[in-house]
């Protein structure tokens, strides 16, 4: 297929857009996985951009058919970008790396959709909103913020483990986040929320929702659904580990297992899931 000069011209302001985003985010991103504020969810963050592409890619045939240059919008996406990185870079050196780097991530971000609005224009920036705003799940979420949905589901995670404990019938006394076994003490710590794992699963969710369903309203009840899989999920979790601890061996507790082994249990949370999918799917087709 011949490509013509001015389409590739098109291509010229995203192109140098994208890349001064990237050298933009780039040094707080870094700075952010080699400081002690780096956590699990954050490894998640490279691979937003490549899902990014694919979805782009996907929608490429409607988005080439839609472009039209907006000199306006893009310019004051591109300016407000550069704008919040000069704030930040001048002002915000006393925020730790996880914030600043919030700031500027979102930033850039704000850059790049600038200088695809330049280059591509509204519609076709419509077109391709679901993969541009999914870009925002590279932004790292404010420190204040990720305190609070990892106590809620600390909180979720613990119930759920208290309930299974109770079910199994297992002898045990709970003091909080604390339960105590014959010969082993567990505490549900922040670390122990399913962070990542349910950040995960809240991805998959999202992707899933956009790929197979149609209506919003079912999107956004696969979407809710994954707060008490992942909770759920993480109880059992905890549960086993806890029961393998008090009546097998307590060693488990300190081994790869617990630290090391959501991957069977995040296998789980998307069993689970899948029949949620599937049952929202098979009803939007009888509607």
């Amino acid at each position: 297929m011949n490509v013509s000069k001015p389409e590739v011209m098109r291509h010229i302001p995203f192109i140098l857009g994208a890349l001064a985003a990237l050298g933009m985010d780039y040094g707080p991103t870094r700075d952010l996985f080699a400081s002690s504020f780096k956590r699990d969810y954050h490894t998640l963050i490279p691979f937003i951009p490549l899902i990014t592409i694919y979805l782009l890619y996907q929608k490429r045939k409607e988005i080439r058919d839609k472009m039209q240059y907006s000199y306006k919008l893009g310019a004051a996406g591109v300016i407000a970008g550069v704008v919040g990185y000069a704030i930040v870079l001048f002002f915000g050196r006393g925020l730790n790396p996880n914030d600043y780097s919030t700031i500027v991530t979102l930033s850039s971000l704000v850059m790049l959709w600038g200088s695809f609005l330049f280059a591509y224009g509204r519609k076709a920036f419509t077109a391709a909103l679901f993969p541009l705003l999914f870009l925002l799940f590279a932004v790292p979420v404010p420190a204040f913020i990720m305190n609070e949905i990892i106590t809620f589901l600390q909180i979720g995670s613990t119930e759920f483990a208290n309930l299974l404990l109770w079910v199994s019938q297992v002898p045990y006394y709970r003091d909080g986040f604390v339960f105590q076994l014959p010969g082993v003490i567990v505490e549900v710590a922040p670390q122990c929320s399913g962070i990542r794992s349910g950040l995960a699963l809240f991805i998959t969710a999202l992707l899933a929702g956009y790929l197979f369903l149609d209506s919003w309203w079912r999107r956004v009840v696969l979407i809710v659904c994954v707060f008490p899989i992942t909770m759920l999920k993480n109880g059992i979790r905890i549960t086993t580990l806890t029961l393998l601890g008090a009546y097998v061996d307590p060693r488990i507790l300190q081994s790869s297992l617990h630290r090391e082994g959501g991957i069977p249990f995040f296998i789980l949370a998307l069993l689970l899931m899948a029949p949620i999918l599937f049952f929202l799917k098979r009803r939007e087709g009888k509607a």
